[in-house]
């Protein structure tokens, strides 16, 4: 499913976005500082993902409810608009409000429609309006109510029935997508970063590194190309660097030591600084075969040092021929190394959030003797206080 990808998004009341529009490539990197609405981006794909999941009450819970993330005093409701490339076909459009309803929230609309040959109209996958809900049935060639029982606090997305092949590929496509923050990382002396591992089949290293030892060394032994990348990697940023062993720990357990030139004796994964460890943890993220169709990443320069950065966008870029990487960042040093139309600039305006991307800014001359970095630092593209 590489071509389906999402194009475009519109939101509006989320948070300090009151109307925000993001056209959305391979690479998004969003650089902005603090509180101008960074995260909240990243927040909403987690919600539309768990919306598509059958989780929205859930997750509206944990935030403490809809009047906790409408924009404050300035929006009654929350509405997501957003489209999706469909290969040789044109794209899929969603749209999915919702409204406070006493203590609850209750969903206004939701609607699924493309353009298609034939049709003036849009045609409706999905059409729903508070308690009036449609689905169109291929076999009958006709939107018609459910004839199952439907939740009115999850969206019809989330309830339509596996057999209906356009919005179930929106569905996977839009449910698939995890946040990771690394900040947010673990690293102390009992982190499970640190500790020895289950010796089992994982292909990812976990939100916060809990399989990174169980998945290099299952690579090693199932995919021995990514597992190569990795070491790769590591050998460019690292120039002492060897090779990573797996020495048994207990039955069905084990450890991770780093070889170095520089040292007689392996490193073990306790002795490991928290910029290495975070780093391993990134590009281990980045090269996994189960990358999902979307993946959120805060603050990947968290204690990494700048000449590591340059090899991490590397690693964005390829990691983006097979997810669609959206990054949250405060790093100058690291949009240094990227391109103006892998940058979004996210700047406040009242109290709102305002976007633009970087390369619809005039920077053509200005990048002839500065980089972004210095472009950044000198305020030529807004985003800072």
């Amino acid at each position: 499913m590489e071509s389906y990808k999402i194009e475009r998004i519109n939101i509006k009341g989320y948070r300090r976005l009151l109307n925000a529009d993001i056209r959305m490539r391979p690479l998004t990197v969003m650089i902005g500082s603090n509180g101008v609405g960074k995260t909240s981006i990243l927040e909403v794909f987690s919600l539309l993902a768990s919306s598509a999941n059958g989780k929205l009450k859930e997750t509206i819970s944990k935030a403490g409810g809809i009047q906790e993330i409408l924009t404050s005093g300035k929006s009654n409701d929350i509405s997501f608009n957003l489209s999706m490339s469909v290969p040789d076909h044109n794209p899929l459009i969603y749209s999915l409000s919702l409204k406070p309803k006493g203590l609850s929230y209750e969903i206004r609309s939701e609607t699924l429609t493309q353009l298609r040959h034939g049709y003036d109209a849009p045609f409706k996958y999905i059409e729903s309006s508070g308690a009036d809900i449609e689905y169109y049935n291929p076999d009958k060639k006709k939107l018609e109510t459910p004839s199952w029982e439907h939740s009115c606090f999850e969206t019809s997305l989330s309830q339509v029935p596996k057999m209906y092949k356009e919005p179930e590929i929106f569905r996977n496509q839009l449910s698939s997508s995890i946040y990771y923050s690394a900040y947010a990382l673990t690293l102390g002396p009992d982190a499970p970063i640190r500790l020895p591992q289950k010796m089992q089949p994982a292909t990812h290293p976990g939100s916060n590194g809990e399989y990174l030892v169980s998945c290099l060394y299952y690579l090693r032994e199932t995919d021995r190309d990514i597992f190569e990348a990795v070491e790769d990697t590591l050998s460019v940023a690292f120039p002492s660097f060897v090779r990573l062993n797996f020495p048994p720990v207990a039955a069905g357990t084990m450890s991770m030591t780093w070889e170095d030139e520089n040292f007689s004796k392996p490193v073990y994964m306790t002795q490991l600084s928290e910029g290495t460890l975070r780093f391993l943890w990134l590009i281990t993220l980045l090269q996994s075969p189960d990358l999902t169709a979307v993946t959120l990443i805060d603050e990947p320069e968290v204690s990494l040092h700048p000449q590591l950065l340059n090899i991490l966008s590397e690693t964005f870029r390829e990691a983006s021929k097979r997810t669609q990487l959206i990054i949250a960042t405060h790093s100058g040093a690291l949009i240094r190394f990227l391109k103006p139309s892998e940058v979004v600039v996210l700047d406040s305006e009242e109290g709102l959030t305002k976007i633009i991307r970087a390369d619809n800014l005039d920077l053509e001359k200005w990048l002839k003797e500065y980089n972004l970095e210095e472009l950044w630092m000198m305020g030529r593209m807004g985003g800072k206080i």
